[in-house]
């Protein structure tokens, strides 16, 4: 099974400048995927590289 890195929402929000709230509607809107593990959302690396490749206008 291939290694993979997943990023709290915090991390991600520091990562891009922007609040919390904000990657919360990015997961929402489907602009940004996010896996939700128990109560608390992630975002694969993968998934952030892809979001940055298309930003948000998808």
């Amino acid at each position: 099974m291939a290694e993979f890195k997943l990023y709290t929402t915090d991390e991600i929000a520091d990562i891009l400048k922007v609040t919390q709230r904000t990657i919360y509607n990015y997961i929402k809107s489907g602009t940004l995927k996010g896996i939700k593990i128990g109560k608390y959302w992630r975002v694969r690396h993968s998934d952030l590289e892809m979001f940055l490749e298309l930003g948000t206008n998808l």
